[in-house]
């Protein structure tokens, strides 16, 4: 697949539908408990109007009109202080490997960072290994406990980063 037709842009309406089954899509290839994780969240079904407004955005990728990944930013639920979350980064396999991760880290963290936000936070999965050498290779450093309470007690990795 070439990198020609494909464009990462904010979301709209027509992509609720396309970008909730590729984040269950991808939660099932993975095994991911369907507690305790994005999977149970209610807002899947409702992703543009979820991150309209306020200090929130999310992007998807596009090729040709098909939805192959996502993810978002908003501020870090439950916490006190000028942190953003890095939300719901999620490609199927077709988008791997390309250097969509990084461009798509990009967009979010311009994002963030334009919104006025110091810091970006993310919950992540231990066997998630492709995802957590990107966001390290981003300057993401673990943390030792989770920030903030996300209801993603199933996630148990944690990174944040300078903005």
């Amino acid at each position: 697949m070439s990198n020609n037709n494909i464009v990462i842009r904010e979301i709209t309406l027509k992509d609720n539908k396309q970008i909730a089954q590729v984040i269950r899509d991808v939660l099932i290839e993975f095994g991911v408990p369907k507690v305790g994780t994005a999977y149970a969240d209610v807002s899947l079904d409702k992703m543009t109007e979820t991150y309209h407004g306020g200090k929130s955005s999310y992007f998807v990728i596009d090729n040709n009109g098909k939805i192959i990944g996502g993810a978002g930013i908003a501020p870090l639920d439950n916490f006190k202080g000028n942190v953003c979350e890095l939300q719901k980064m999620y490609f199927l396999p077709e988008a791997r490997g390309m250097g969509l991760g990084k461009q798509m880290m990009d967009a979010c963290l311009k994002k963030a960072k334009a919104f006025g936000f110091e810091k970006c936070y993310l919950e992540t999965m231990p066997y998630m290994d492709d995802a957590r050498k990107l966001y390290a290779k981003e300057g993401f450093e673990s943390l030792e406990k989770p920030m903030g309470n996300t209801g993603h007690f199933s996630c148990n990795v944690w990174m944040i980063k300078e903005l």
